[in-house]
């Protein structure tokens, strides 16, 4: 709740997204005689004086420190010196993440100290209270210095908590989720942040927060943070540990008999279900037989193998990429099924059925264990093998221990929980994520495990140590296997998780009906958009073929892909290759203005930023020894559901309006088209804001 005193600057700083969800409806005042930057009534108001009315940049650091003080001090009245000290790190961190300013530039002289990767010395802190004890009610900023050795002690076990929401949520993943401190964004473009000046269409690769589940992962913290101040901080991260689970359980039918395994990825997805392969009765080696490995994660070839997909961890630890993960057989062997011939067309499904079920019979007679995958779906929406020719392949054989596992590829998530509850009725474990159609955060996943696979973490053997690396063991159902990981958890997956979970809820509060009638309306306005385009060359959109299911939306091609023309040709149509399609993608998401003419008729679009989904290297036919890039435009969960701000709007007006953005997407790739060469010598980059920014002005139509 905003007093009627606060300036029209202040209103401006309260309006950005991240801010407006994390003050709720505290109440928040303007006081013009107080010199100090802000202070904490009793009740939790915050008051803001006249230091805090400079810069924008300035004022957003003063009022992030007063939101993060406020509850902390409900959290803990007993001890207002940590909660003090707690604040202020978060606040030091928010000040370089939200600026990317040097240390010497800090609004205030503890900043510095504050935002270190160590808790300063009991010295340090001792100097530092004076600063923040003026900020809370009624305190005495003298404190006797024996405090402060218990304090630094107390700070040690908190600092690792300690944070805003989107520096935490960019931990437990690896080097992809860091942010860049230049650009405000990680690898994928996007922001643990919302950004809803953005126009976003990514979910076939990854989104940035909206501002529901920021606030679902700002709940989360708060009450992990709660936990730690009051002494149980073990028992508040198992407790959401647990909560994400029995969400994820309960979203897509699960019983008590099966299981839910948390992974900070699909890729890591993968290693799991190997190790869980591994545990099947007869303890035959591994053969893995992949569907489209060039169109899943570019790590799963190497997970499949049971090695290092990258040179670390999600738990931080470093490793050498490609290297065998300790515990993991040698004699894995991994088979591709490509469901794309050399010039990039799809493959007939029954040929990639029968080479299938040949693999797999001719692995099985050889003595293997084979962990075979359904691909439901790949970065471009295909489906296979089909359901016939996994039945076939996994017939069991007179005289054999274990029949084939099978494992469904769902990470993209575009299928009907129904769906899902099948694939576990048929003894199937199931890849899922929140993070591609349900439009969480990068970097949160989770394997599904039918009874049978789940008795195995009760068994005799155990999982492969090198998984200590990766994962914590409060992320699995409890069994003796999974005694050789490590106690902890994973605080940035379980802060992602509770974002997406916000994501999935919305989602599920709509009929079925009607999410199969708002996708199908836009799918197909977009489609015949780019199909009108000559600029554009649509690939046919594949429906993946399910049984009969009322009001499925899962049958219908919610991922769009489409080849680019090269700039500067005429006549036969000839794309983008993989690196120009790749600096495509990234200047749609990047503020041009500046770059381009503006006597050009669409120079206005130059600011507005599009976020889609990155390339997929394929083959084409008129572009002989090189790799093409095909975009993505996708039918994400928000889409559906919308967002909080969203509340009110007419659905259908709403729809329209994200038609219309796409038609923004496809109005900018012709203006970057045109102004190519141009745009090259520039080399603009991606940032979480348009230069000079005036939300209110660039918002999508």
């Amino acid at each position: 709740m905003f007093a009627h005193t606060l300036t029209q600057e202040l209103l401006r700083v309260l309006d950005r997204p991240d801010l407006r969800v994390i003050a709720g409806e505290r109440q928040i005042m303007l006081d013009p005689a107080l010199d100090l930057p802000f202070r904490i009534l009793p009740g939790g108001a915050i008051v803001l004086g006249l230091p805090a009315q400079g810069q924008q940049e300035e004022t957003a650091f003063f009022l992030r420190h007063a939101l993060e003080l406020a509850p902390l001090l409900g959290l803990a009245p007993h001890d207002p010196l940590c909660a003090g000290f707690c604040a202020a790190r978060t606040a030091a961190l928010f000040w370089y993440l939200d600026t990317g300013r040097a240390e010497t530039d800090a609004p205030a002289v503890w900043v510095p100290d504050m935002a270190r990767a160590d808790v300063p010395t009991p010295e340090s802190l001792r100097l530092i209270w004076p600063h923040l004890a003026v900020l809370q009610p009624t305190l005495d900023p003298d404190v006797a210095p024996a405090s402060f050795g218990a304090l630094h002690a107390a700070l040690r076990a908190l600092w690792p908590m300690l944070g805003p929401t989107e520096n935490l949520m960019a931990t437990g993943g690896d080097a992809r989720l860091a942010v860049d401190a230049a650009t405000g964004l990680n690898h994928y473009g996007c922001s643990h942040r919302p950004r809803p000046w953005a126009i976003t269409f990514a979910s076939s690769t990854a989104s940035s927060l909206s501002e529901r589940g920021f606030a679902g992962a700002e709940k989360a913290r708060l009450s992990l943070l709660a936990g730690a101040l009051q002494g149980r901080a073990e028992a508040a991260a198992r407790q959401l540990d647990g909560d994400i689970q029995t969400r994820i359980a309960a979203h897509f039918g699960l019983t008590a008999e099966e299981g839910v395994v948390l992974a900070p990825s699909g890729t890591d997805c993968e290693l799991y279900a190997l190790a869980l392969a591994a545990l099947a009765p007869g303890g035959r080696p591994v053969s893995n037989i992949l569907l489209a490995p060039e169109e899943t994660g570019s790590g799963v070839p190497l997970a499949a193998m049971g090695c290092h997909f990258a040179n670390d961890t999600a738990l931080g630890q470093s490793v050498t990429k490609g290297a065998r993960i300790e515990g993991f057989a040698h004699d894995t062997l991994v088979i591709n099924v490509p469901m794309r011939d050399g010039a990039g067309h799809v493959r007939p499904p029954a040929d990639v059925d029968d080479e299938t079920c040949r693999l797999t019979w001719r692995m099985r007679h050889a003595g293997q264990h084979v962990l075979l995958h359904r691909l439901d779906l790949s970065k471009t929406g295909l489906l296979a093998p089909g359901l016939a020719a996994l039945e076939h392949a996994c017939a069991p054989e007179e005289g054999e221990s274990c029949p084939p596992d099978v494992v469904v590829d769902a990470c993209q998530a575009r299928l009907d929980p129904l769906r899902v509850r099948a694939y576990l009725d048929m003894g199937w474990m199931v890849m899922v994520t929140g993070s591609k159609f349900f439009t969480g955060p990068p970097f949160c996943g989770a394997l599904l495990l039918p009874a049978a696979v789940r008795r195995r973490l009760d068994g005799p053997r155990s999982l492969p140590v090198g998984l200590g690396a990766y994962s914590y063991r409060h992320a699995w159902p409890a069994g003796r296997a999974c005694g050789i990981l490590p106690e902890g958890h994973n605080i940035g997956l379980i802060l992602r998780w509770q974002a997406a979970l916000a994501e999935m809820a919305a989602l599920s509060a709509i009929p079925r009906v009607l999410v199969h009638d708002r996708l199908k309306g836009f799918l197909s306005a977009v489609a015949g958009r780019i199909t009108a385009d000559p600029a554009l060359e649509l690939l046919p959109p594949v429906a993946p073929e399910r049984p009969v299911l009322d009001n499925a939306w899962d049958c219908l091609p919610t991922i769009l892909s489409f080849f680019v023309r090269a700039p500067g040709t005429q006549g036969t149509f000839r794309p983008l290759a993989l690196p120009q399609a790749r600096q495509l993608y990234a200047w749609l998401n990047t503020d041009l203005s500046g770059l381009v003419p503006v006597d050009d008729p669409d120079a206005g679009l130059a600011a507005v930023l599009c976020h889609i989904g990155q390339p997929v290297p394929l083959a084409h036919p008129n572009l002989p020894g090189a790799i093409a890039g095909a975009l993505r435009i996708s039918a994400g969960a928000r889409l559906v559901s919308g967002e909080p701000s969203h509340a009110g709007m007419d659905p259908t007006e709403r729809l329209g309006r994200e038609v219309r953005n796409v038609g923004q997407v496809l109005a900018k790739i012709s203006l970057i088209l045109r102004h190519w060469s141009r745009l090259g010598s520039a080399a603009p980059v991606q940032t979480y804001l348009p230069r000079g920014w005036q939300a209110q002005a660039i918002l999508p139509a």
